[in-house]
């Protein structure tokens, strides 16, 4: 790669980045479900903020017998794993990683931290900062706070950062876009009706053999559809809850093209999970999987040849997707909150972040990892990058916890239930109303 496009592709990482500061403390597989924060759970862990900062120049010390619980999603078990032998080799802290997934940890906190039983270390999508931070259930990034903010984009730093308190430590950002198999598709297609087109001589159902699938049930792809033509979730940049705007006249026109594409994909909303789109994709049965940077890794492994693109336009306009930063962040009711620190901050690193990149296809918070040429002179992450122009940070204030499952519910009912788009959206929006009132 020559060394105008290597500073373009390095351009392209630090704007990527800065877009997701656009959403006020803002920064796949996203989201969540629709639990409330409860604004008065205690954490007994809390005055360990103030005793584990020090000055620079100390060493946090973990507590003595210290051991940890880590929650990682089954597709990330191998290589969280890897990290937690690489921690136990050099403090001596016994790490145990469960599988739980991401977008599902904050929610399962909420019950499992304030019993004892609830992972020392998460990790989840930035857009459940608020509602984990209104429960009491996560330590500020205090002793770290420093490193982290230096070595990561501002935008990341940002994501993790509710009412000016950090408590996160960025691993990674994220959008999705449109992988295309290259054998069976040399050109990806511009729009959906490109892609319906392309399916009467394509698609054989019978076989398992479809055009184009996504986690039609996970209301973070579905999101785009709703966006696209102007719908959105909160007003003011994701910071009003009270304009709620799924079921405007944009959100209800591209519902209806959501709902058009059953067509093309004649099967129920929840068996289109992220394996089975797998193993159709790299069996040459799939020829378009709408995915995201985690699951580059895999299909080069499969040895799949593959590009990506942007997502495909509605009625001309450019896809808006979702897109988002993850992070660790430690468990305020952990026994061992110094250890918890130390990890977190360990996992988090350039080095790590660069290792994750090669294993796992995430891309890279830290700086310095965003800017190596391993990352920079990758093509396929020039598809990511030109689909997150168009990307819109996930909100991170409290009330996005409410979203998720009305939002899904509503998108299920319209495609496996052929359920009115306005009809379903008018119902998720009276759910999320709802819902926000029981959130101070």
């Amino acid at each position: 790669m020559n060394t105008k496009k290597t500073l373009s592709m390095i351009s392209a990482l630090s704007l990527m980045a800065a877009a997701l500061a656009a959403c006020g403390g803002n920064g796949s597989n996203s989201g969540g479900d629709n639990a409330s924060p409860s604004a008065s759970a205690a954490s007994p862990s809390a005055s360990a903020s103030a005793t584990a900062s020090a000055s620079a120049d100390d060493e946090l010390k973990p507590e003595d017998g210290a051991s940890l619980i880590v929650w990682e999603s089954k597709e990330f078990r191998p290589r969280m794993e890897t990290i937690a032998k690489a921690f136990t080799d050099k403090y001596g802290i016994p790490v145990k990683v469960e599988e739980v997934n991401e977008p599902d940890q904050i929610n399962k906190l909420m019950n499992d931290g304030p019993a004892g039983v609830g992972a020392d270390v998460v990790i989840f999508p930035h857009d459940n900062l608020g509602k984990a931070v209104a429960a009491g259930l996560l330590l500020p990034n205090d002793y770290f706070a420093d490193d982290t903010k230096t070595e990561n984009s501002e935008a990341s730093v940002k994501a993790f950062t509710f009412k000016d308190e950090l408590y996160g430590y960025p691993r990674s950002v994220e959008t999705y876009a449109l992988f295309y198999n290259k054998d069976l598709i040399p050109n990806p297609p511009k729009s959906y009706d490109e892609i319906i087109e392309f399916a009467k001589t394509f698609n054989d159902t019978k076989n398992q053999k479809y055009a184009l699938m996504w986690e039609i049930s996970n209301f973070y792809y579905a999101y785009s559809f709703l966006a696209t033509p102007g719908g959105y979730v909160f007003g003011q940049n994701g910071s009003d809850a009270a304009d709620i705007g799924l079921n405007n006249e944009g959100a209800v026109k591209g519902a209806t093209v959501y709902k058009q594409l059953k067509s093309i994909l004649p099967m129920k909303s929840g068996d289109a999970t992220f394996d089975v789109k797998k193993g159709l994709f790299t069996s040459n049965k799939l020829a378009l999987d709408i995915n995201g940077p985690w699951a580059i890794a895999d299909l080069k492994k499969a040895g799949v040849n593959f590009g990506i693109a942007p997502l495909p336009t509605i009625d001309g306009k450019p896809n808006v997707s979702f897109s988002g930063v993850k992070g660790y962040a430690v468990n305020a009711f952990s026994k061992y909150p110094n250890a918890g620190r130390l990890f977190a901050h360990f996992a988090s690193t350039k080095e790590n972040q660069l290792a994750d990149f090669k294993e796992l296809g995430f891309l890279p918070s830290n700086n310095e990892a965003a800017s190596d040429s391993t990352v920079t002179s990758d093509p396929l992450i020039v598809g990511i990058l030109e689909q997150f122009k168009n990307s819109y940070p996930m909100p991170a204030i409290p009330e996005m916890g409410n979203v998720w499952g009305p939002g899904q519910a509503a998108m299920a009912d319209i495609w496996d239930k052929g359920t009115d788009p306005k009809a379903a959206l008018d119902n998720a929006v009276k759910q999320i109303q709802e819902a926000n009132k029981a959130v101070k």
